[in-house]
Formats: structure tokens, C-alpha cells, sequence
């Protein structure tokens, strides 16, 4: 999964796992309804600040916040860029 995109110092590009579809229950969810996911797969990276080297690599599976990054669409795809402060965990 590669991107024709290269994010800049500490920001990284970041596809966002699709919203849930059911509930447990087996509950169709609408589409209004939906929460955003906030959880996604590191698409690229940046090369980092002078003083902090990234941590997240392409491919990982990370956490953000609910309100984290800028929706951007690339090669007709929606991605959240966002620097990697705005990650909470690597799963």
C-alpha cells in the first residue's frame, strides 16, 4: 500500500480502519450514526525533527485521538494526516 505522498517532518499519513458496521448485538448501525474509527494503518512517514527520530513506521496499526489529523483524499482514498504526537499507541 503504497501512496504517491510524503509527509514532512513529524506527520504522518494514516488510512483510518473502516466504522463499524453492526453492533455486538447485531444492531445495523446508520451511516449518521457511525463513530469515526480512531484506529488506522500507517500508510507513510515523515523523516522526523532534528532532535526526535520517528517511532511509527509504515504498516503499523495505531490509536489517535477522536479529533485527531486533517482529512485529506489521495488517488481517490481518504487518509487523516496528523503528526505523530497525535498517536496514542501502536496495537
Amino acid at each position: 500500500m503504497s501512496v504517491s505522498l510524503k509527509p514532512l517532518a513529524d506527520r504522518v499519513l494514516v488510512e483510518p480502519a473502516a466504522a463499524e458496521e453492526k453492533t455486538v448485538g447485531g444492531i445495523i448501525i446508520p451511516d449518521t450514526a457511525k463513530e469515526k474509527p480512531q484506529r488506522g494503518t500507517v500508510v507513510a512517514v515523515g523523516d522526523g525533527k532534528k532532535d526526535e527520530p520517528m517511532t511509527v513506521k509504515a504498516g503499523d496499526t495505531v490509536l489517535y485521538g477522536k479529533y485527531a489529523g486533517t482529512e485529506i483524499t489521495v488517488e481517490g482514498k481518504d487518509y487523516l494526516m496528523m503528526r505523530e504526537a497525535d498517536i496514542f499507541a501502536i496495537v
